[in-house]
C-alpha cells in the first residue's frame, strides 16, 4: 500500500523522460508510420536502455568521468546524424520489429539526453525517493511507447512526408547541438 502512494509521481517521472520532443520521439513517430508496433519497437529499445541507465545509475551515481560523457557526445551527435539523413532517405528503418527495437537501444545508449537525464533527475529521484517509486517510472514510459506510436499512425499517414520531415529536422538539430556541446567540453 506505501508504495502505491510514488505510483502516479513514478508515472509522472517516466513521462518527463519519455515525453519531450527529441531524436527518440522523432525515430519513434517515423517508425510508426509503418506501423504502431513499429513504433513501439523502437521504444521498448529506448526503455531498454532507461533500464540499462537505472542500473548503472543507482551504483555508481556521481562517479563518470568527464571524458566518458565527452566520447558520448560525439558519438550520439554523429549517430544521430546518421539516423536523420537514413529517415529521408527511407532506407534505413528496418523491416522487422527486432530491428527496430535495436535502433531504439542503440539511438537510447547513445543519447546525451537520456544520459544526462539519468545523471540529474534520474540520481535526484533515487537519493530522494525510496524505491517504490521505480516501477511507476517505468510504467509512464511504457504508456508512452504505446500510445505515442499509435497516435502518429493513426494521423500519420495524412502527413507522413512531414512527420518524416520533421524527424529529419529535429534529429539533425539535436546531432548537431550534441557535436556543439562535446566540442564545448573540450575547448
Amino acid at each position: 500500500m506505501y508504495g502505491l502512494i510514488y505510483l502516479p509521481i513514478g508515472v509522472a517521472l517516466g513521462l518527463s523522460i519519455a515525453a519531450p520532443p527529441g531524436p527518440m520521439n522523432a525515430l519513434i513517430a517515423n517508425s510508426s508510420l509503418k506501423s504502431p508496433v513499429h513504433g513501439t519497437s523502437v521504444g521498448a529499445g529506448a526503455m531498454s536502455a532507461d533500464l540499462i541507465f537505472f542500473v548503472i545509475t543507482f551504483f555508481i551515481r556521481n562517479f563518470i568521468p568527464k571524458f566518458v560523457l565527452e566520447v558520448l557526445y560525439f558519438v550520439g551527435g554523429i549517430y544521430m546524424l546518421f539516423i536523420a539523413f537514413s529517415v529521408m532517405s527511407s532506407k534505413f528503418m528496418p523491416a522487422s520489429r527486432k530491428g527496430n527495437y535495436f535502433v531504439g537501444l542503440s539511438l537510447g545508449l547513445t543519447n546525451p539526453y537520456q544520459i544526462l537525464w539519468w545523471l540529474t533527475v534520474g540520481v535526484f529521484v533515487l537519493t530522494q525517493f525510496p524505491l517504490f517509486i521505480v516501477p511507476g517510472l517505468f510504467l509512464g514510459i511504457l504508456i508512452w511507447i504505446v500510445s505515442f506510436p499509435r497516435l502518429i499512425n493513426y494521423l500519420g499517414y495524412k502527413y507522413s512526408k512531414y512527420v518524416r520531415m520533421s524527424s529529419f529536422v529535429v534529429i539533425v538539430l539535436f546531432g548537431l547541438f550534441i557535436l556543439y556541446e562535446g566540442l564545448a567540453m573540450i575547448i
